[in-house]
Parts: C-alpha cells; structure tokens; sequence
C-alpha cells in the first residue's frame, strides 16, 4: 500500500495544519491508520516521506516496512484508544517552514519544469567570488564547515538540505553551493529541485585548493562538556561570563524532555527571523541534541555577521552522558 501521508516508517502524519478543526483531523487520521492495520502484518507499507522530512519526526531511514513491524515499532500506533490517540496528536510541537506558503501553491497551481540539467555549474574561484549569490551554502559535512569555510556562507549539510533549506532561503534567491566533491553537488541539486528552490549559479569545490591560493577562511571552535560547564558555573576567565549565552536550538519537545538550566532556547528555524533581535557583540555557544542542528545554527548567524560563536560538540547528549557517568 502507498500510504502517502497517513503512515510513515516510525511515525503518522501531521495533523497541525488545520487548526481550527485539531480534534477532528486527528481522529480521521486514526481512523485512516485502522483501515491500513486491518490489512494484515504482512502487508508492505510504502509511504509518501522518510527521514529528515518536516512532515514527521522520527522517521526511519528505510523506504519501506510492514504493518506487522509498524504495528510493534511505531511510536503512535502504541496508542490504541482514538481519545487518547486525539489528545496526543493535538498535544504535539511542529514547526512549518516558511518555504509551505510556496509548496502548497505549487501543489495547487503547478509549476515550471525541473532544469534540463540536473547538476551545477561549475565555477572557478573567480567565479565563485563574483556570483553574486543571495546565499552561499556550504554543504559539506558540520566538521569541515567548523574547520574553515568561506566568510559569508552558511552551513547546510546535503543530507540536511530537504529538512532545512526552506526556513534559510526564499522563492526566487540565487544560492551558490560549496562542496566536497561533485557528487555533493549533484545530490544538493536533486534536493533543492524537489522544492523548487533551484535557482543556482554554480557550485564551488574545492576549500582546501583555495586556502592554498591565500583565500581567508573562517572557522568556528567546538566546545565540549567540560568547558560548557565551566561557563554555567562562572569560571571561564578567557570568555565575558555577562555577555555568555547558551542557546538550545533543538525543538519544543526535545527542550521539555531534557534542557540545561541557565540556556535559553529558540529553534534553528525560527533564527530565520529571530536572528535580528540578537545582540551580536554577545558571545553565543549554540548546542542542539549532538552538534548538527548547532552548526547550522552558527552558520546562519555567521553568515549574518555575527562573529563571537562556538559550538557545543555532542550537544544534549554529551551532556546527559557526563551526567549518568558522574552519578
């Protein structure tokens, strides 16, 4: 069965969209997911997501399942009761990306046909720094970016592109692409068609062949636990402890589960905008569940212009674990 948007692998669909009529659209949901587990165990599932899309959480990274394995794996087919299984529903934190209004009028409408070539430009480093480009987005892996990218440019890693890309850049504006090798630039390209935000100059390869010509890069250090915690505590002498923020970028959910006192929390894709109300004379540790979303964060901000940034390496995890070690 194609199940489109009703059952994904490890989760169901979202049922936020319409908030006016919350209890309703959810109970159709759980309705919709009876008559797909009256199929039958061994009836195989192929749903219209899969890991990393915005319209779920917690999707596996498999194209298909069965209703059997859904049946005893998935989170929300746990929740037997259609009451219990309304409230959860309605209870649930989703974030919708600017780059919706844009989707949902090309679903409707329609729109132009995918570029005859499916692959960038490539572009010379005379090039590249002549594009003129709205962003730059770097989408080679957080490790590389941190290490040393080009003043200006973002942090996107490819496999992040579909989950993120539409809350950084709108309908219309050109990006240019930095990447490790052709195949990064060739799978970005795929992504970005697939949302309609295409309109791209060129891609660049090669940072470490332009470090070599004299190009600055800049970097952004990672932190550890150790570190953070001597920040919280007030004993870091080679940082302003007043103008010291640790921000949480990780969702609602995540941030109700486990947070560390003393953050302060906005989601990475409300930077977008919220970035603005930020003092950028401020020092900022950005820190998610591990250290990706974190380093998309500090990109953006980078690119923004903000240039007093680290990121917490191992994020919420390394935290937790120090935690259960030191107990």
């Amino acid at each position: 069965m194609f199940t489109g948007d009703a059952l994904f692998v490890g989760d169901v669909g979202r049922t936020d969209f319409y908030p006016n009529r919350r209890r309703e659209v959810a109970g159709l949901l759980y309705d919709s997911l009876q008559k797909i587990l009256a199929l039958g165990d061994q009836a195989i599932i192929y749903p219209a997501h899969g890991a990393g899309s915005v319209c779920g959480s917690g999707m596996a990274e498999r194209e298909f399942s069965s209703v059997g394995h859904e049946r005893l794996n998935n989170p929300r087919l746990q929740i037997t009761e259609r009451d219990d299984f309304i409230d959860a529903k309605i209870n649930e934190n989703h974030y919708q990306p600017p780059y919706f209004r844009l989707m949902e009028r090309l679903n409707m409408q329609g729109g132009d046909a995918p570029p005859a070539i499916m692959r960038p430009r490539n572009l010379t480093l005379a090039q590249f720094k002549d594009s003129d480009a709205d962003h730059i987005i770097d989408i080679r892996e957080t490790m590389a970016y941190a290490s040393g990218h080009f003043p200006g440019s973002m942090s996107l890693p490819v496999s992040m592109i579909p989950a993120f890309v539409g809350w950084f850049v709108g309908e219309g504006e050109r990006i240019a692409l930095v990447a490790a090798d052709e195949a990064q630039l060739a799978t970005a390209m795929a992504h970005l068609v697939r949302v309609a935000l295409d309109d791209v100059v060129g891609g660049y390869v090669g940072v470490v062949a332009a470090a070599k010509q004299g190009e600055r890069l800049q970097r952004i250090p990672m932190i550890d636990t150790h570190e953070v915690n001597k920040r919280l505590n007030g004993n870091d002498t080679d940082i302003d402890q007043k103008n010291w923020v640790l921000l949480d970028v990780r969702d609602a959910d995540e941030r109700a589960a486990h947070a560390i006192e003393g953050s302060e929390h906005i989601y990475v894709g409300h930077l977008n905008e919220r970035w603005q109300a930020l003092d950028k004379h401020r020092h900022y540790t950005l820190m998610c569940a591990s250290g990706a979303r974190a380093t998309v964060a500090a990109g953006w901000l980078a690119s923004r212009g903000f240039d007093n940034l680290d990121i917490y390496l191992g994020g919420m995890e390394a935290w937790r674990h120090a935690k259960d070690t030191a107990e």
